[in-house]
């Protein structure tokens, strides 16, 4: 088998690229290695096999149809992208030319050099707007929403909010609609939150890795002022730890019958934490008070997103298998490795 993985440096891309190394397959990356940690990950992989990498940009059309034509993948797994809201906010042309044009780059190039691949598309929640139109209830610790109290189904509006939920939400439908019209076998996951190893988290993305690191900073006597939060931190997020995320996109990489189709993809609602909830986890863990400053509202925030999995359970098979617990704790352990 020949695996391309687009942003294959990157969190969810190295990732995935191990797994690729470990069952003994052909590994091709992509990777501009924009991302703050991408240099260290492909290195880190340089260590454990061999692959191809293309130095490319995915917003670059004729870096693209060069791979396409010389590789034709069987299956290609597209995670290079624009990830952060804040950065999409403040370099809107970036943000659109990286997550729409460079999606359609890859989509056309397929279409035209390679028809049979496989393509499995890391898309977002942002893509159903901020749901103000739904209504919460703030509790103790968290907000919770009255219409869906377990998860949000793929049947809810779309409603793009922000350069990044439209650019990724134009690659999203442009991926559903080449299958439609091209026949191309194309899955779209809509991830909420996921974290663990090789995940070199900022300010403005990823943030239980942030989080936990701010806690281990605390730990360790180097956190010499409050860190901050934007909004109260009962904002609440269903979190589906790395591996499982391998496993789902190798699990539905065999399914025919997820082509064409739009996955809500996350921990589900006993994976779902608050940043208060997440503070109270890691205090225990670590014997720390979690000491910070709040902030204002992050712009186009949803105050709640927990993805329903059933429809991915019901075509797949795919179930998280990680606990938020124990993968808070692995989490833990990959950065003080890191800090070490």
């Amino acid at each position: 088998m020949k695996y391309l993985i687009t942003g294959g440096a990157g969190f969810v891309g190295s990732n995935l690229a191990l797994e690729v190394l470990h069952r003994g397959e052909e590994l091709f990356i992509i990777d501009n290695l924009y991302r703050h940690g991408s240099a260290d990950n492909l290195n880190q992989l340089r260590k454990i096999g061999e692959f191809t990498y293309y130095p490319f940009d995915i917003r670059n059309l004729n870096d693209v149809e060069t791979v396409i034509k010389d590789v034709k993948p069987d299956c290609i797994f597209h995670l290079a992208g624009q990830v952060a809201m804040t950065t999409s906010i403040a370099n809107p042309r970036l943000d659109y030319e990286t997550n729409a044009l460079g999606t359609f780059n890859l989509l056309d190039s397929v279409r035209k050099y390679s028809p049979n691949s496989v393509i499995l598309y890391s898309s977002t929640n942002k893509v159903y707007g901020d749901f103000e139109y739904l209504h919460f209830e703030e509790q103790r610790k968290r907000y919770v929403c009255k219409e869906y109290p377990n998860g949000f189904p793929e049947s809810i509006t779309l409603d793009f909010h922000s350069p990044y939920g439209c650019s990724k939400g134009c690659a999203d439908q442009y991926l559903l609609d080449f299958y439609r019209i091209y026949g191309l076998k194309t899955i779209v996951f809509r991830h909420s939150s996921m974290y663990g190893s090789n995940q070199h988290a900022t300010y403005d993305q990823g943030w239980i890795g942030w989080f936990c690191q701010q806690a281990l900073n605390i730990k360790n006597g180097t956190q010499k002022e409050a860190f901050t939060i934007s909004g109260n931190g009962k904002q609440v997020r269903d979190v589906l730890h790395c591996s499982d995320v391998v496993n789902l996109y190798f699990t539905a990489a065999d399914c025919a019958g997820a082509y064409g189709k739009a996955f809500n993809i996350g921990g589900g609602i006993e994976n779902s934490l608050s940043l208060l909830e997440l503070f109270e986890l890691l205090e225990q863990k670590l014997g720390i008070k979690m000491n910070y400053q709040e902030i204002p509202w992050r712009e186009s925030d949803q105050k709640v997103f927990i993805a329903d999995n059933k429809k991915i359970s019901k075509i797949t098979g795919w179930k998280p298998a990680i606990s938020t617990e124990k993968g808070i704790e692995l989490m833990l352990e990959w950065l003080e490795k890191e800090n070490a």
